[in-house]
C-alpha cells in the first residue's frame, strides 16, 4: 500500500506540473496574440518619421521636394494618396509583382499590414486612364480599412474628394462611386491598361454601384479606383471611384469638406 500510495502522490504532482506547463504555454500565447495584433495594428498608421514626407507645396521647378527624398529611400515611391476625412494619408508604391508590397511596408520591411500600391499593370506615372491602387482592410481603420464605409449612403455622402500628388503635379480626386464586389469583376479589374474610354465602366458602376454620385463624369476622363478587401467573403472585394482632374494650383489639401 505504500508504495501504491507514493506512485498516486507522484502521479497527482506530475499531472499538476504538466497542467501548471499548460496554462503558462498558453498564458504566454495569449500574451504574444496580443502584442503581435498591437503591433500589427499600430504599424499600419503613418508615423512621424513617414508623415514628414507628406507633400505640402510644388516647389518653383514644379517637383515635390519631400516626395523626391522619399524616393531616394526607396525607388517604388510613385505618389502620395490623402482621402478627406479618412485615416487614408500614406504615400503610394509600386513594385514589378502586385504581391511584392502586400506584406513590405514602403521602406521594404516586413509588415503584415503592407503598403498602399499601385498595379503593376499601371504606367507608374498615373498616365494611363484606368489606375487601381490596392490597400489592405484593417479592421482598426488603418491603411485601406476605411474604403469599406463608403457602402454606407451617410459616410460616402459626407466624403467627396481625395488628393493624389505627384512628382511634378497634384491630382484632385472626385470621388463618385462605391462598389461591393469579389475578385473576379472583370468591369473593374482590368488584366491590361491600354483600354482608352470608361464610357462602359460608368455606365456598370450607374447601373450596380452601392453608392453612386453623379459628377457628370465622361468616358474621356481619368478614374482611379481604391481596391480592399472585406471580411464576409473570402474573394469580396470593396471598391471606391474617383476622377482624376490636375490641379492647377499645385498641392492642396484644403478641401471644404475636410
Amino acid at each position: 500500500m505504500g508504495f501504491l500510495a507514493q506512485v498516486s502522490r507522484f502521479g497527482n504532482k506530475l499531472l499538476s506540473l504538466i497542467a501548471g506547463l499548460l496554462m503558462i504555454l498558453m498564458l504566454a500565447y495569449a500574451g504574444y496574440s496580443l502584442w503581435d495584433n498591437a503591433m500589427v495594428t499600430s504599424g499600419a498608421f503613418i508615423g512621424s518619421d513617414l508623415l514628414k514626407y507628406k507633400p505640402k507645396e510644388i516647389s518653383e521647378d514644379g517637383t515635390n521636394p519631400t516626395l523626391e527624398e522619399l524616393k531616394l529611400i526607396n525607388d517604388d515611391v510613385r505618389g502620395w494618396l490623402t482621402i478627406d476625412a479618412t485615416n487614408v494619408d500614406y504615400p503610394v508604391v509600386q513594385a514589378e509583382q502586385d504581391m511584392y508590397y502586400v506584406n513590405r511596408d514602403v521602406y521594404k520591411n516586413f509588415a503584415l499590414s503592407g503598403a498602399i500600391f499601385l498595379t503593376c499593370i499601371n504606367q507608374p506615372d498615373f498616365s494611363d486612364i484606368y489606375n487601381v491602387i490596392y490597400g489592405h482592410h484593417m479592421d482598426n481603420g488603418a491603411m485601406f480599412g476605411n474604403i469599406v464605409d463608403f457602402r454606407e449612403a451617410d459616410y460616402f455622402n459626407k466624403r467627396k474628394h481625395g488628393v493624389l500628388y505627384l512628382f511634378d503635379k497634384t491630382y484632385d480626386i472626385d470621388l463618385f462611386a462605391a462598389i461591393e464586389t469579389d475578385a473576379y469583376d472583370k468591369e473593374v479589374y482590368r488584366t491590361r491598361a491600354e483600354d482608352e474610354d470608361n464610357s462602359q465602366l460608368i455606365e456598370y458602376l450607374k447601373e450596380n454601384a452601392d453608392q453612386y454620385r453623379d459628377i457628370g463624369i465622361k468616358g474621356d476622363e481619368k478614374v482611379i479606383a481604391f481596391s480592399t478587401c472585406t471580411t464576409a467573403s473570402t474573394n469580396g472585394r470593396v471598391i471606391l471611384f474617383g476622377r482624376m482632374k490636375i490641379c492647377e494650383g499645385g498641392a492642396d489639401d484644403s478641401h471644404e469638406d475636410r
